[in-house]
């Protein structure tokens, strides 16, 4: 065989081999869609000693909402040999495959994770990132563009010596970029190895871009189902709403006959009976009894809003007096401080007094053995459009766990109740176009309300 005879067999090989490669990679795409997957099989493939290609392969995907090239993975030689053949070596039916060993110690190799922690930003400073993002065109190292930069804050620092760059386009749109280099050997990255970087390029974007495509239109369809299942599950809290409305309507009347009936007999029986005790534990359960569905009607039904001017400040001190009684019985000190100044609100008065009796008798029920209630009245620090009214007790707090959920209808920290109460204060607040809010202090609770003033409702 003369010179001329060798260099054909020896570029026919390098081609035949090229072609398998590239005839194995199309096979690959059809057999998974994950994209990690997917990401470590391309790298895999051009790293390999088997495709004597590349030393070293990077990769980074572009992130369009903060408009940079994010490091994603970074195969070395030494970490490439675990990649598998399917199907024997035939190019037309052969295809890739990697274990899930071999992609986890990919992933945890120093070098990788020196590239994932790497952002670089798009933008005209460096010539090389814009001619990869924008003219969409390979780039070495050894570009006249590259060693006329004064500085480079992309991809030298991650290669050091001679390395080349090029775009993983999709959609007439660059998604990515491919980083090759040879730092073992030092070796001069040939321009058929080029080439064929670029056709494998054009493979590999455009698998990535239909891997991405398909995680979205899973995710999607996940999201879709969730919609499904709460819409679903909201019709059926619908259903057992009415169901117990209606239920609720029902019981009302009976009980209060017995109420009333248990009334006459407990006045009727002197009071160291033990059957005094019994009327008694009656007509104070039947109580109980007609609160709960009372708060289960209030919420069933769709509340109407008279809307007039109040003043906040007159409901506040109306609920403080209507409690006296209760904070005499539990010891419980009140203060309310009211800054100077008009409280107009514009809203329901009989609905914005049961928010404030609701919270009023939670923090009571709170402080069994006593403490101190404060309330305040402010206007917002900023614009003043607003009013801030704050309710704070002494009485241990909210376990933390438990503060995201305490206006979800029927979720109570109490042994009694509904659990109601505070999701009835939520809704009326929501549609006096305000806001509630809790935290926690080192003593109790704070329950902040804040409501429009009158002519900022946009009613």
């Amino acid at each position: 065989m003369n010179i001329r005879d060798s260099l054909y067999h020896t570029e026919s090989t390098t081609r035949l081999s090229e072609l398998t490669l590239l005839y194995q990679f199309s096979n690959t795409m059809l057999s998974t869609i994950r994209l990690n997957k997917l990401t470590h099989l391309i790298l895999t493939a051009i790293t390999t000693p088997s495709s004597n290609l590349f030393e070293r392969s990077i990769l980074f995907l572009r992130n369009e909402k903060s408009n940079v090239l994010q490091g994603m993975l970074a195969v070395t030689r030494q970490l490439s040999e675990g990649l598998q053949i399917i199907g024997g070596h035939d190019a037309l039916g052969s295809r890739w495959e990697i274990s899930d060993d071999i992609i986890s110690r990919q992933r945890s190799a120093e070098f990788c994770l020196q590239v994932r922690l790497t952002r670089i930003e798009i933008d005209d400073s460096c010539p090389l990132i814009h001619q990869i993002v924008s003219d969409r065109g390979l780039c070495r190292s050894n570009d006249i563009l590259c060693q006329n930069c004064p500085t480079c804050h992309s991809i030298k620092p991650l290669c050091g010596g001679e390395f080349a760059a090029v775009p993983l386009v999709a959609r007439d749109s660059t998604i990515g970029m491919l980083v090759v280099d040879n730092p073992e050997t030092t070796c001069e990255i040939s321009i058929d190895s080029l080439q064929f970087l670029q056709l494998f390029a054009n493979q590999a974007g455009m698998a990535i871009e239909n891997s991405m495509l398909y995680s979205r239109i899973e995710d999607a369809h996940l999201n879709l189902r969730d919609a499904r299942e709460r819409l679903l599950h909201g019709e059926r809290l619908g259903a057992i709403g009415e169901m117990a409305a209606s239920l609720a309507h029902e019981l009302k009347n009976p009980l209060i006959t017995i109420g009333g009936f248990a009334g006459r007999l407990l006045k009727s029986l002197p009071s160291e009976t033990r059957e005094h005790q019994y009327a008694d534990t009656i007509v104070s359960e039947v109580s109980r009894l007609e609160k709960m569905l009372a708060e289960i009607l209030a919420f069933s039904r769709k509340p109407t809003i008279c809307f007039s001017s109040c003043d906040l400040e007159e409901i506040i001190q109306d609920c403080l007096t209507s409690c006296v009684t209760m904070f005499e019985d539990h010891t419980i000190r009140t203060s309310f401080s009211p800054e100077a100044g008009v409280w107009t609100v514009s809203g329901d008065a009989h609905q914005l007094k049961q928010v404030f009796l609701n919270l009023i008798l939670n923090s009571c029920d709170a402080m069994p053995e006593g403490g101190e209630l404060v309330l305040t009245l402010k206007k917002e620090p900023l614009e003043g459009k607003s009013v801030i009214v704050s309710v704070e007790d002494t009485g241990g707090g909210i376990p933390k766990e438990m503060t995201a959920q305490i206006f979800n209808p029927f979720f109570t920290t109490k042994h009694h109740g509904t659990g109601l109460g505070l999701a009835i204060v939520n809704r009326i607040i929501l549609n006096h176009f305000g806001s509630i809010e809790t935290h926690n202090t080192d003593h109790g609770a704070v329950f902040t309300i804040t409501l429009p003033l009158a002519g900022y409702t946009g009613t």
